[in-house]
């Protein structure tokens, strides 16, 4: 994963070339993303700078990606877990010029110039920008979940801007935005489309569908597989949760074979790194040393101080590009891993977003009152995790030059979890009067793979599992420097989504110093939390509406209790 620029200038005329300078040095406020090389295309109507972290390929791969005869121009930030697949459907139709996963978007594009047409046959994670100098053509495209940031704006002159992270565009476009996974966008139209449609999205198109255990846990199995492509060291993320055991469990059961060669070699690095970070004895540290244990992986368990994660704090708003209280409550630990991740040489980990979403695995979804709610609010959940989770896994990780892979968002794991009629996935009393706890399908899917005390844990949000005490730590911190009346004028200060607790207002306050100004605040989603300002969640549980703190422990009833 890396890091995208483009400027495009359509007008008759134009000429970006003189700007390239300018496109270099803010490209180079995200060489965060990609310390391993840069490169740039200049031209009279485009301008393309690359920050690369070499993943795949680390020897050649240079971007951006000419095709041979310098027609099409590509810059992609991701991974395309299924080029190889792809590039031998399209064998003698185009002359690849490098090993990358990436340059098969060259290659479809030059046999179909239509996007709409390709787009969702991509199972992987990316953000690019395509140059057709014959064309004079622009093509932006952002990946179906938004795993992968991307940021679009005009500067004063109306020249068309994208890049990676708010950051390189915050001072330059008054109207910037974030663009919207699973669309595509044409300069030729000015257009933006959406190319990423499932029938799963509609409670209807789902009912009376089964998936066994088996079909689960294999397509689950796939993903990972196919997400393990690497020419690198890489590891997992560990906390002792079920997702990340999960995650972890399969890798380890693929780490020994080489996936690039259909595991028709041994690995480069057969053996499984894991990683956990939380507070001196954090009940993540602890559950992720059991799993670590059972799994046979070479763990690395970190411990932070709060005093740390507030010393952070400034550095990992600006490079989250958010004030969502709960994104930075769990981006600071996940910020200060990622630094002892890349200390150890690893560039890549798997990680185990997304699984909450598809499965229902927030604890207010506990009172969802039947399958067609459960089902609307998952897909609800999806549609927001490029602002919350997403955001959080990429951003955080690759502040360090860590690229965080998620194999619960792998799209084809998606279309068999989603097309599960969702009363499968539902919290409820079995016959013998127990309550079947949370996800319980994906924990019956992996039964007898990880220990008990991890496979039937309950849920913990990542900053309540790192240790209580951080996010107590965090809210007498900001009680010390937050006046009363500072938040009383919140509102006054900052227009667009004020803050409502002192915690709040001490984020944005910080976000503020980065990234002056209403455009770049409107890129953040309003709300207390992801959870607690769900509508639905509200609706459910009037509990929700008066809930301020969005900690999985201030549901109360929910917690602890697990509603017995």
């Amino acid at each position: 994963m890396c890091s995208i620029l483009g400027a495009f200038d359509l007008r008759p005329g134009a000429d970006l070339r003189p700007l390239r300078p300018f496109a270099v040095s803010l490209s180079a406020l995200q060489r965060h993303r990609g310390p391993d090389w840069s490169g740039v295309h200049a031209s009279p109507h485009a301008l393309l700078v690359h920050e690369r972290l070499a993943i795949v390929d680390p020897a050649g791969g240079a971007q951006p990606i000419r095709s041979a005869d310098g027609g099409l121009v590509l810059a992609v930030n991701g991974e395309l877990y299924n080029h190889r697949e792809l590039e031998q459907e399209l064998h003698g139709g185009y002359a690849f010029q490098s090993g990358s996963d990436c340059e098969v978007v060259n290659a479809l594009y030059a046999r179909d110039p239509d996007p709409g047409a390709w787009l969702d046959r991509l199972n992987g994670i990316f953000a690019f920008a395509l140059w057709d100098e014959a064309r004079g053509r622009a093509v932006i495209a952002r990946d179906p979940i938004g795993v992968c940031p991307l940021y679009w704006g005009h500067d004063g002159d109306g020249r068309l801007w994208v890049a990676s992270e708010m950051k390189a565009l915050a001072r330059l476009c008054e109207d910037i935005a974030q663009f919207p996974p699973g669309h595509w966008y044409d300069s030729d139209t000015a257009q933006l489309r959406r190319y990423y449609r499932r029938p799963w999205r509609e409670h209807d198109a789902t009912l009376g569908a089964e998936v066994s255990p088996r079909e689960l846990r294999e397509a689950f199995e796939r993903a990972v597989h196919r997400q393990m492509m690497s020419d690198v060291p890489y590891g997992v993320l560990l906390s002792g949760g079920l997702d990340s055991s999960l995650v972890a469990a399969c890798a380890a059961r693929f780490a020994r074979r080489r996936v690039e060669d259909d595991d028709g070699s041994e690995a480069w690095w057969p053996r499984l790194h894991s990683f956990a970070i939380g507070l001196e004895g954090s009940p993540d540290l602890a559950a992720a040393q059991v799993a670590a244990d059972a799994l046979g992986t070479v763990h690395h368990g970190f411990t932070y101080t709060v005093e740390e994660g507030i010393d952070a704090l400034p550095d990992v708003i600006s490079h989250i590009e958010s004030f969502d209280v709960t994104t930075v409550r769990a981006s600071t630990p996940m910020f200060l891993l990622a630094r002892r991740i890349r200390a150890m040489g690893v560039k890549m980990v798997l990680s185990g977003e997304g699984s909450d979403e598809i499965f229902g695995g927030y604890l207010y979804f506990h009172r969802a009152p039947d399958a067609r709610a459960f089902h609307e609010e998952t897909v609800r959940k999806l549609d927001a995790l490029h602002q919350y989770d997403c955001l959080r896994a990429n951003k955080s990780m690759m502040a360090w030059g860590v690229e965080a892979r998620v194999p619960f968002l792998d799209v084809e794991f998606l279309d068999v979890a989603m097309r599960m009629d969702a009363r499968h996935k539902m919290v409820g009393m079995r016959a013998d009067g127990t309550r079947r706890i949370e996800k319980a399908v994906l924990r019956e899917a992996f039964e007898g793979v990880l220990p008990d005390a991890i496979l039937w844990r309950q849920k913990e949000q990542f900053s309540d599992g790192v240790g209580y005490g951080w996010i107590d730590g965090l809210k007498a911190h900001a009680q010390r420097i937050v006046g009363d009346g500072e938040l009383a004028a919140a509102a006054g200060r900052f227009p667009v989504n004020p803050p409502q607790t002192k915690e709040a207002y001490w984020y944005r306050s910080l976000f503020e110093d980065a990234f002056p100004g209403e455009a770049c605040a409107r890129t953040v989603p309003g709300g207390k939390s992801i959870a607690c300002s769900s509508p639905a969640a509200i609706e459910w549980d009037a509990a929700f509406a008066a809930a301020v703190d969005p900690s999985g422990r201030a549901v109360a009833g929910v917690h602890d209790a697990a509603l017995g």
